[in-house]
């Protein structure tokens, strides 16, 4: 499809269709049954179309438009005239096929949405147009956990693809623009957007921010073109841009879009560089914004990984070319020193502040959903612990954080544990090695009390040197602090 005109009757037609024959998420979930759906997150077919095989509504539906295989004219009971006349579906002898991939997706709540994209290409289809538009899958929840918010005024999705994050935003924003440098992306996405009831979207179509050069925003989600190769094959996921370079240039250029208090939430890769440290180097991209940041690695693969993800992705195991554009990516990895490419999200926060505040870290652990939620607790912690100064937090009320808990590991009966651990429940799940001080201001600060007058008991009771301790404790506390085991009472940084 090189362009995308669907009548708005055929769209109410479709929708309505899909709702009464439960092509929903749930509705989905349901048919196929673990083993077909677990199948078909691994791209293997053969499950779901067994599970679909007796040709009723629902199953004749995941097969035309999931599936993406040919049905029969006489179980497909959809307007087959006027969705080829549309473009969205084809004849193939007695059989009709979906030339789109259009999938039912899960934005909460009772919404009903459907996300409609090009077909997935897999091994032994015809190789992937430049201009192809990938559907929404792992990344794109993941964006959404990350970019939830209150509501706000106003939002940018930058890089819109097949609409997917645009469907988070509805409801939420007030005012919602959308960008693309593919215009078969805004295309597409519109239908997205009309299917599952989304109106008034902004849709524009330019690279970066030139199609909103003088605006600011509330909030900018991207989940961009990150993936970092030799040349731009593939729109969707290339930009065209040296290395990584394009993330570094988009997060460069995020603080001019963002309103006062405003807030940026990206999907990002990264490279890992012989002799230099990661979070060195993706930090420096934060230095200079003007902004809070929180840089998360979630996953880092080695170059021969990170090629054989993206050679799958464009489906070309088993080609001719497959060995030849294998061999050239390692070897341009090797030229650069890369050593490995790490995945994440980046936060970033217009707090107006003067000293702003960047945390880098490796987050592996499962994490409470959605993040976008407490992202600003996050970056308060972060904040508090940065500029609080010794006395000061020394005279502060510190309590601590909802959900932690002490672990104790030592042999049993022993009266001294080898080892005290603070865990957190919620959140992000950390985990910290402490102290005995540490744990037992753990178990009396509730917001009562100064640090101090608490410090000075505890050196009491252990027989510490209470200057010593005292002089140790901000040191010990501040990286607790920033990692959500402990706020100061008052505060709203780290309740989770």
């Amino acid at each position: 499809m090189s362009s995308v005109h669907v009548p708005s009757d055929l769209v109410h037609r479709l929708r309505d269709r899909f709702a009464e024959s439960g092509y929903t998420i749930d509705g989905v979930r349901e048919r196929l049954g673990g083993v077909a759906a677990a199948a078909l997150a691994r791209e293997e077919l053969v499950p779901a179309l067994r599970a679909t095989r007796d040709n009723d509504p629902l199953g004749t539906l995941i097969r035309l438009w999931w599936l993406g295989v040919p049905v029969s004219t006489a179980a497909a009971d959809l307007p087959l005239a006027d969705l080829i006349d549309a473009g969205l579906a084809v004849r193939v002898g007695d059989a009709v096929q979906a030339t789109v991939h259009l999938q039912p997706w899960d934005v909460g709540g009772d919404r009903l949405a459907w996300v409609v994209s090009d077909r997935k290409v897999r091994p032994g289809d015809p190789a992937l147009r430049r201009d192809h538009v990938v559907g929404a899958g792992g990344a794109s929840a993941n964006l959404a956990q990350l970019a939830w918010t209150p509501p706000v005024e106003s939002a940018l999705d930058l890089g819109t693809g097949c609409g997917v994050q645009v469907l988070h935003l509805a409801g939420r924003a007030r005012r919602i623009v959308a960008t693309d440098v593919n215009p078969r992306a805004v295309g597409l996405a519109e239908l997205s957007w009309r299917l599952s009831g989304v109106e008034d979207v902004d849709a524009r179509a330019g690279s970066l921010f030139e199609p909103v050069e003088h605006e600011r925003f509330d909030l900018v989600v991207s989940n961009p073109p990150f993936v970092i190769s030799p040349e731009g094959r593939f729109t969707y996921r290339e930009s065209g841009f040296p290395a990584d370079g394009f993330c570094r240039e988009m997060l460069h250029r995020v603080p001019r879009h963002l309103n006062p208090d405003g807030h940026g939430r990206f999907l990002a890769n990264w490279l890992h560089l012989k002799g230099e440290d990661w979070q060195d180097r993706v930090g420096g991209w934060l230095t200079g914004t003007g902004c809070d940041g929180w840089v998360v690695q979630r996953d880092v693969q080695d170059p021969a990984e990170y090629v054989e993800l993206w050679l799958r992705d464009a489906a070309e195991q088993g080609t001719t070319a497959y060995r030849q554009h294998y061999d050239e990516w390692l070897a341009w990895f090797e030229s650069l020193g890369v050593v490995g490419v790490g995945f994440g999200w980046i936060s970033l926060h217009n707090s107006g502040a003067m000293d702003p505040v960047v945390r880098v870290e490796e987050l592996s652990q499962r994490v409470e959903l959605p993040v976008g939620a407490y992202v600003p607790d996050v970056l308060d912690g972060v904040a508090v612990a940065h500029r609080i100064g010794d006395e000061e937090l020394l005279d502060a009320h510190l309590a601590v954080a909802e959900g932690v808990v002490e672990e104790r590991v030592g042999p049993p009966g022993a009266d001294h544990p080898s080892r005290i651990v603070l865990r957190q429940t919620a959140g992000l799940h950390r985990a910290a090695t402490v102290g005995t001080v540490e744990a037992a201001l753990a178990g009396v600060c509730d917001g009562e009390l100064p640090l101090r007058p608490l410090l000075a008991a505890i050196a009491e009771l252990t027989g510490d040197d209470e200057r010593e301790l005292l002089d140790r404790a901000p040191a010990a506390l501040r990286p607790l602090i920033a990692e959500g085991f402990f706020r100061i009472a008052g505060t709203a940084a780290n309740t989770r």
